[in-house]
């Protein structure tokens, strides 16, 4: 474990508080304890060295960083190793908990495109559905000349965006609704709503998503170990509040 009170005095320590970068150094301090013993092959080293230095020579680039950070060789490799150092921490610690971790937050991951009509008159609502129901009219176009909102703009088409970025009463009409829907009109705040879901999204359990709940567990991990350490720092009795590394 890293102890900050050895490496930093206690006028140095109450800079970083002041300047709101205590808990960003210990976040980073934890990710690179928990992460530094993983073991990167040659062939991957040189090709995430490549990766982060662009288009630009490594040895320019290192050079370019020492200039405006400070960097030595070593650093400029450490920065361009972390992330496939934290991405296989992630799959050693978290791969058993990923699907899990989706199940829980399967709701806030679905997206939507749907369209979208809002008015303040009620009537207007009524007779804009009817338009659309009917086919004298299409969405869009009622959309782009009648809605009282941003989305008309874009002939009321929103999307694709998490359902839970929607109000909480269209979120949960769109949930249930069928591709193509058009749903009835509804007061929502001041506005009288139009809305048809045109596609829901179901979010799948695949390789892509299994990483990126391993590392949603792992940020959660380091956040909550930061707190732990901050309360450790601030004690007066340097009692020890830290867990360590995570169980997998």
């Amino acid at each position: 474990m890293s102890d900050l009170t050895s490496t930093f005095p206690p006028a140095a320590l109450e800079r970083l508080r002041r300047r709101n970068l205590l808990r960003n150094l210990l976040e980073q301090e934890i990710v690179a304890e928990a992460v530094r013993d993983i073991a990167i092959p040659e062939e991957e080293q040189d090709q995430a060295i490549a990766k982060f230095s662009g288009k630009a020579d490594p040895e320019a680039m290192a050079s370019q960083m020492a200039c405006t950070h400070g960097w030595s060789r070593d650093d400029l490799t450490w920065q361009a190793l972390l992330p496939l150092r934290i991405e296989r921490f992630c799959q050693q610690q978290y791969a058993s908990k990923a699907e899990a971790r989706f199940l829980q937050r399967k709701i806030q991951l679905d997206q939507v495109v749907y369209s979208l009509l809002r008015v303040q008159d009620g009537a207007l609502a009524r007779e804009l559905y009817f338009q659309i129901a009917s086919g004298e009219a299409s969405f869009g176009a009622l959309a782009a000349q009648y809605s009282e909102g941003p989305e008309r703009a874009s002939s009321g088409v929103i999307g694709p965006k998490p359902l839970t970025s929607a109000h909480p009463q269209l979120a949960e009409r769109l949930r249930t609704a069928k591709d193509g829907e058009l749903l009835d009109p509804f007061p929502l705040a001041s506005w009288w709503v139009v809305a048809r879901l045109d596609r829901y999204i179901h979010a799948t359990f695949d390789e892509g998503t299994a990483k990126q709940m391993a590392f949603e567990l792992f940020s959660e991990w380091v956040k909550e170990e930061a707190t732990l350490r901050i309360a450790h720092l601030l004690q007066p009795t340097g009692a020890s509040l830290v867990s360590g590394l995570p169980n997998g």
